[in-house]
């Protein structure tokens, strides 16, 4: 069998009376957790859900949201995870596109959604909060006394829908299989010396690829123990950090650990491995977190598409800068502007190959096309050389893709919000260094001539108030410049590297 929570599943059964999974408010054995799941799984299961359907959950992490996600890959369904931050317009859109069975939500979010679903054809929304109580829950507790067996998978059976994007268009589903994660899981778990006497410090988000498969898999594959914490609070996570060997954490949570004068080598001192990804890290936040604790950050690189493709290793060298060689069984190939494979130490853009890249975009076959070569190369759009010892080093983006805090920002998405604004008359969302996200939004905007003699803080009040509503608080700007005429190229493109330039020192 492929499915990926039979494996689960066997694992749990190895600590059946040992703690697994640990939150505020209660903790699990691995016998415990695999009856809550089939418990799930059997009220899903008589609400409709059904092999190959589609589950959305937006909910805030919760140790009943691991659960809901296991059942959903016990009963061989397809599990949708939304951004919390994510607003109406934009649920309506994966509701539209991925026309789920389900829909899982918040208790304050459930009349609106409630609404979106009948629109988009969902048989039931549900709510499930981040203390346990809601209409899932209580069905659970009322009625979830069967247990739904694992539903057999084939390794190119859909597993996960996981929304990306370009910088141009709609946001992508990548269509992420039970063999895609397995065989990803299983290579980090031996990479990384994940074992049973592992205590993961879980403060990532579970709608990321980071948090839901990179930490979640590798600790419940390997027995280990998973002490979930519901988001990141620098202090909790010193303070919990004595209990743990293993944490993983964007860049940003990192310069948040650093600027804790608690930070010290004696709190960190049984973590085995600190990990890093989701954003480059900076190779003075690596030097720093060094300096304090003693500890090399490990980097490591992945996509939602791809799931992990490289890593520094557990106990060879870990460098600065580099995402280090690539997983076990996966290739990486740096290729020229015609799709040729370039040598070592040559700049190009990287494509990836192997068990871990996705079957493609739901329900778009060209996008599919453009981007999954017919040698099973997926290409990346991220531009990178390997070094003469086989270290991939990322040198930039082909595209103007922002990644804040760890999470994608598409520049297209924002700009078609402010350009319907009717202040603005057009707009170019562009990336600036910031020293806490590592990269923030910001937007150049040329206003309409109406708005000329206006005072531009309060245009700018005016204009975040309105986009709030519209976009997730990670994608909002966070500076807005207001200019004359925006930078062109001869053919009339944007030139946003020069915004970039021009505004470097925004922060």
């Amino acid at each position: 069998m492929t499915n990926l929570y039979s494996l689960i599943t066997a694992a749990l059964a190895q600590r059946p009376t040992q703690t697994v999974l640990v939150s505020e408010r209660c903790e699990l054995t691995g016998r415990a957790l695999d009856e809550q799941v089939a418990r799930y799984a059997a009220t899903l299961h008589t609400l409709g859900l059904a092999s190959g359907e589609r589950l959305a959950v937006q909910v805030e992490k919760s140790l009943e949201n691991v659960v809901l996600y296991l059942a959903c890959l016990r009963l061989g369904a397809v599990y949708l995870p939304l951004n919390t931050a994510y607003q109406s317009s934009e649920v309506d859109y994966f509701l539209q596109d991925a026309q789920p069975r389900l829909l899982v939500c918040t208790s304050a979010r459930c009349e609106e959604l409630a609404v979106l679903g009948r629109q988009r054809g969902v048989t039931a929304v549900l709510t499930l909060d981040a203390d346990g109580t809601g209409t899932l829950a209580q069905r659970v507790s009322e009625h979830g006394t069967g247990h739904a067996p694992s539903v057999e998978r084939a390794a190119a059976d859909l597993a996960v829908i996981c929304y990306t994007s370009g910088t141009t268009g709609r946001s992508k589903g990548a269509m992420i299989t039970h063999g895609n994660l397995i065989s990803n899981a299983q290579a980090l778990i031996r990479l990384w010396g994940f074992t049973q006497s592992d205590v993961l410090l879980h403060a990532l988000p579970l709608y990321h690829i980071h948090g839901l498969f990179v930490a979640l898999h590798c600790a419940l594959l390997s027995g280990a123990k998973v002490l979930l914490q519901p988001r990141f609070d620098a202090a909790a996570v010193l303070q919990a950090l004595p209990a743990a060997t293993v944490f993983m954490g964007v860049p940003t949570y990192y310069t948040r650990l650093l600027a804790e004068p608690a930070l010290q080598a004696s709190l960190t001192r049984n973590v085995r491995l600190f990990v890093s990804g989701s954003a480059p890290l900076l190779a003075e936040t690596f030097t720093a977190f060094e300096r304090r604790t003693g500890q090399r950050i490990l980097e490591r690189y992945g996509m939602t598409e791809t799931g992990m493709i490289s890593s520094n290793p557990l106990h060879a060298e870990r460098r600065a800068g580099s995402v280090g060689p690539p997983l076990p069984g996966v290739e990486v190939s740096v290729l020229d502007e015609q799709g040729a494979a370039l040598p070592q130490g040559s700049v190009g853009v990287v494509a990836v190959r192997g068990p871990n890249v996705c079957r493609g975009y739901w329900q778009m076959p060209d996008k599919t096309a453009a981007d999954f070569r017919s040698d099973g190369y997926f290409i990346t759009g991220d531009l990178g050389m390997v070094d003469g010892d086989g270290y991939l080093h990322l040198v930039g983006r082909a595209k103007d893709l922002i990644i804040s805090g760890g999470l994608n920002v598409y520049p297209k998405e924002i700009e078609a919000v402010l350009d319907a604004l009717e202040l603005v008359q057009e707009s170019a969302v562009f990336a600036l260094p910031h020293p806490d996200l590592g990269e923030s939004v910001a937007a150049a905007l040329v206003l309409q001539p109406a708005a000329a003699g206006r005072d531009h803080a309060a245009i700018s009040a005016e204009i975040l108030a309105t986009l709030r509503p519209h976009l997730a608080g990670f994608k909002l700007p966070r500076r807005l410049f207001f200019v004359t005429e925006l930078p062109r190229n001869a053919m009339g493109k944007v030139q946003k590297a020069l915004l970039r330039e021009r505004y470097a020192q925004g922060y």
